[in-house]
């Protein structure tokens, strides 16, 4: 494939996109961040962003004015930067029909359970590790899979697992299921990079 040319949506703290900037600085993957779009103007996303010297925005129903508004922004952002991938880490909206037409097939998403479990509305962050944990699940893990329509049905990319303890509380399950996610994303950036993913 052609050198990966990112563009990331976040809401907040951004670490997974970190992860992917320090492997394009690092040469283990070919191509470059684009630019970074929150809808939180607070974000640390938007922090690291200007850390590195990427160019960043802030879009959001509030300040656009209506939904439809937020869809064109966001594409248009991207178009204005050259993106060919679309990475949502930890992006809490769903994206409008025009960006979701003009890049299908290029939007991925990273979760932290293995879909199809623990997905859906709602399913974000804590929510999913307290839900893993509630339910006695003796696993869990991260799947990256391609953005439609609905919330976390895309088709999978790839997934990874991760043991859980009977000591385990929500917030020890997190910090190792996001060690795991930096990880997957990475390598399935450098699988995309090789032409292995389609």
């Amino acid at each position: 494939m052609e050198e990966l040319k990112i563009g990331f949506l976040a809401s907040h703290g951004g670490s997974n996109m970190q992860s992917v900037i320090d492997a394009f600085k690092e040469g283990v993957l070919k191509g470059k961040p684009c630019v970074v779009i929150s809808n939180n103007s607070t974000s640390q996303a938007l922090q690291r962003a200007k850390n590195e010297g990427i160019p960043f925005y802030h879009v959001s129903e509030r300040q656009s004015g209506s939904l439809d508004k937020v869809d064109a922004e966001i594409l248009s952002i991207m178009k204005e930067h050259d993106v060919n991938i679309i990475l949502l880490v930890g992006y809490l909206k769903k994206l409008g029909e025009r960006t979701l037409h003009a890049f299908n097939g290029r939007i991925l998403n990273i979760h932290p359970s293995l879909l199809p479990k623990f997905g859906g509305k709602g399913m974000y962050g804590m929510n999913v590790h307290k839900a893993v944990i509630a339910a006695g699940e003796r696993e869990t893990g991260v799947t990256i899979h391609f953005v439609d329509r609905d919330y976390d049905k895309g088709n999978i990319i790839s997934q990874c697992k991760v043991d859980i303890s009977k000591t385990d509380t929500p917030e020890l399950l997190a910090k190792r299921v996001m060690e795991a996610e930096h990880k997957l994303l990475v390598s399935t950036l450098v699988n995309i990079n090789k032409g292995e993913v389609v």
